[in-house]
């Protein structure tokens, strides 16, 4: 994955990031709350050794002050010492557990031992703190040397008695709230990449040319609320209307050899959008050529006649049979597409696509149209698709954004490229607009409105030069546009 890709991660799942946040937060404040209080309080002693008479005796006092204090110290954490205090205090527990809530230090180069004591009582603190400092002075004069007069050669001087603290020192309520917020944050991001690592839904640009190795021919933006599907009509100014646009105008170079005239589109499953894209690219082709075919050939589900209002009983099927000729069941839609819907479905459609009726058919409509559209099964539902892909000058694959998964496609693609398919591209339908609508598309001056283009009933191809009531677009959407059963899906 690209760097941008994580940050785009990240954005898009910031709110899961922050929920985790304050989960570690409040996770942190039970911790916190189950904890016991405890004060802590220092008492300070000096020791020193007593005056000599001579430079050399005071020297060798501090020499052997500073190389004992060590000593001492460690000496404070003893039964010898801490027993008396336990005695005193009348303090629960033995010496050994006392040794626990007392720790000792000595400031570097110093002969100053920090005697500190805690405690969940404040005061009870301060009282052990004073008493160790008082046991080990008393401790340390029985074990030093004594003098002719019988004297301890150490003493140990109180320079800071233990006081009562005002606060505890534990818990850290703000560290532990912090640390579990923190906690929760990484346990976020770390849910997050893996998330996006793991998911198979194709949502980039990138990851869908990764997966098929093939030319994207255009991304279409995700529709709005009340659109039919088909946007070049409904709306021919609008972003997604250019986006079909601009796949004609990719289709157009796809083949440096010979032009793209014959075009059969597909997807990887159901739910992906390829009868709206269909249908859309058949518009936008028909507004540079008056000889543009749509065809049906999804006999397993057809969607076109639905979609374009248009007679469904005659078509594709019927003609295949030998019932009526094609000229008589291609129907008008628009002011310049044919549409030959898919007719009765049949019980064997895939042995009907790949029969030489179909074969003889597609070379009969060549003579007579410019482009040929055609709209298939997807690949992994059914093998339908495989038997007409020689018959065409090439295959689009329509992806829709984070439905299609980068298996489903890579099996699609595989199947195609299997029986030699020409690919001709990708179509990534369904993506999230950059912007607003109104302020990418290039729309006419307000004072100069666009011709109202309106669908015409289904008719046949005899009878375009006397037009009918012009229906209302379909108000569903198209079945391939979401995600619903396979009864209402392209």
């Amino acid at each position: 994955m690209e760097p941008r890709m994580y940050l785009t991660a990240l954005r898009r799942r910031w709110v899961l990031i922050l929920l985790l946040g304050l989960v570690g937060a409040a996770a942190a404040m039970v911790y916190d709350s189950t904890q016991p209080t405890l004060y802590k309080s220092t008492a300070s002693v000096f020791v020193s050794t007593q005056r000599g008479d001579t430079t050399s005796e005071l020297v060798q006092g501090s020499t052997f002050t500073q190389a004992n204090v060590l000593s001492y110290a460690q000496l404070a954490r003893t039964p010898v010492v801490l027993q008396p205090v336990v005695d005193e205090l009348d303090l629960a527990g033995s010496a050994y557990s006392l040794a626990k809530a007392i720790s000792v230090d000595v400031p570097l180069n110093t002969v100053i031992i920090d005697i500190t004591a805690e405690n969940g009582d404040a005061g009870r603190a301060a009282e052990i703190a004073n008493a160790v400092s008082k046991s080990l002075s008393s401790v340390v004069e029985d074990l030093s040397p004594k003098d002719q007069a019988g004297k301890s050669a150490v003493t140990m001087t109180p320079v800071a008695p233990a006081v009562t603290p005002s606060a505890p020192y534990a818990p850290n309520t703000r560290l532990i709230v912090v640390s579990g917020i923190m906690a929760g944050l990484a346990v976020g991001l770390l849910l997050t990449l893996l998330w996006e690592l793991l998911d198979p839904r194709l949502r980039t640009v990138s990851e869908v040319l990764q997966t098929s190795n093939a030319p994207l021919l255009g991304a279409v933006a995700r529709l709005r609320r009340g659109d039919t599907g088909i946007a070049m009509l409904q709306d021919a100014h609008s972003q997604q209307a250019e986006s079909y646009r601009r796949i004609r105008t990719n289709l157009e170079f796809a083949n440096v050899e010979h032009k793209v005239r014959h075009i059969l589109l597909t997807s990887a499953t159901i739910g992906e959008g390829k009868t709206t894209t269909t249908i859309n690219l058949a518009l936008a082709l028909a507004e540079r050529s008056d000889r543009v075919l749509l065809i049906d050939a999804d006999l397993r589900n057809p969607q076109i006649a639905d979609r374009c209002s248009l007679e469904r009983s005659v078509g594709l099927t019927t003609v295949l049979v030998g019932k009526i000729r094609a000229d008589e069941a291609v129907q008008r839609y628009g002011e310049s597409l044919d549409v030959l819907t898919s007719g009765v479905p049949p019980h064997n459609p895939g042995q009907l696509l790949g029969s030489q009726a179909m074969a003889e058919l597609l070379g009969e409509l060549a003579h007579q149209y410019d482009f040929i559209v055609i709209d298939t099964p997807p690949l992994l539902g059914a093998t339908d698709a495989l038997g007409l892909v020689h018959a065409v000058d090439g295959v689009v694959v329509v992806v829709r954004y984070r439905a299609t998964r980068r298996p489903q496609l890579l099996n699609a693609i595989e199947a195609l490229r299997a029986v030699n398919a020409d690919i001709l591209g990708t179509v990534f339908n369904g993506i999230k607009p950059e912007t607003s609508d109104d302020r990418v598309s290039y729309r006419p001056h307000p004072g100069e409105p666009a011709a109202n283009v309106k669908a015409q009933p289904g008719s046949a191809r005899g009878d375009r030069a006397t037009p009918k009531a012009q229906p209302e677009l379909a108000g569903m959407t198209d079945a391939d546009e979401g995600s619903s059963a396979s009864h209402s899906a392209d």
